[in-house]
């Protein structure tokens, strides 16, 4: 099936225009179709949860290759335009209308997939990428993966390494979470309306046990987060001034030296492993 000429079509009859609002840029290059469902490795043993079908030009790929697609759509007007023309030809399609943030993908596994790991597959707005991403991996909700069109930069932060200049928290938490793999990069003639940023599609394969252990996984996230809140500054310093943590500065920085850090180090310069050992050191109260 021609699932661009299919989306160009839908554009025409409906008048559809893409929303600034809502980050909506619709794929028209069947390449990189094509590249996201290879990447994802859909099977008709598979259930996919799709995020932001817009006008189903994903979906349609999805469904012809899925045994099941469960399609979250924000857009009442698209997801009005899914029901009408999609609903009727594919009998694997469900749709929810609704904000994905405000589903229970656990929930969503048991009754749907009878909590077997889904996997996750989206075209997400590039504004809410980093929020859907986080809520998805930290919930430990069953999931296989998660393959996403994303920003090309936001793409090379999550694959970037602690000590590199594009290195963030969002690097590590990803890592911790799951490895990743770059799947294409997609120029921004692929989409309508035309983006101002490139973009990249990319695989979250979800750990089954995470790279480093830390006793309190809640703290050494807090830490992360701190340390690259404020990167300029020590890694003592960052930390003691961050809200969430109420460990004295003294305490802060007994545990880094407890750790054989350097005392003026930044937190920019640790990886996983550090900033667990730096955690648990603060939970035994060094």
């Amino acid at each position: 099936m021609d699932y661009i000429s299919a989306t160009y079509d839908l554009i025409k009859r409906y008048d559809v225009h893409a929303r600034k609002r809502f980050g909506q840029n619709f794929l028209t290059d069947p390449r990189v179709l094509d590249k996201i469902i290879a990447a994802a490795d859909v099977t008709k043993d598979d259930f996919v949860l799709e995020i932001g079908p817009g006008l189903g030009t994903l979906t349609r790929a999805l469904c012809d290759n899925a045994g099941k697609v469960l399609a979250v759509e924000l857009d009442y007007d698209l997801a009005d335009i899914i029901e009408r023309e999609l609903m009727p030809v594919y009998d694997n399609l469900e749709l929810i209308t609704g904000d994905i943030l405000k589903q229970d993908i656990t929930r969503i596994a048991e009754e749907k997939n009878g909590g077997r790991p889904i996997k996750v597959v989206a075209n997400l707005p590039y504004y809410i990428t980093t929020p859907i991403l986080m809520e998805l991996l930290e919930t430990h909700a069953p999931i296989e993966s998660i393959t996403v069109m994303v920003q090309k930069e936001v793409a090379d932060r999550m694959m970037s390494k602690p000590g590199d200049k594009d290195c963030g928290a969002i690097s590590l938490a990803v890592q911790y979470y799951a490895d990743i793999y770059l799947a294409a990069n997609v120029p921004q003639n692929c989409f309508t309306p035309r983006p101002k940023v490139a973009s990249a599609v990319i695989r979250l394969t979800t750990r089954q046990d995470p790279p480093v252990k830390a006793k309190d996984e809640k703290l050494m996230f807090s830490l992360i987060k701190a340390a690259f809140a404020q990167r300029r500054k020590t890694l003592v310093n960052a930390i003691s001034g961050s809200a969430e943590i109420s460990f004295e500065k003294e305490t802060i920085q007994k545990a880094i030296e407890a750790e054989g850090l350097s005392p003026t180090i930044r937190g920019e310069k640790l990886d996983l492993a550090a900033f667990a050992g730096l955690a648990d050191r603060l939970t035994k109260k060094v």
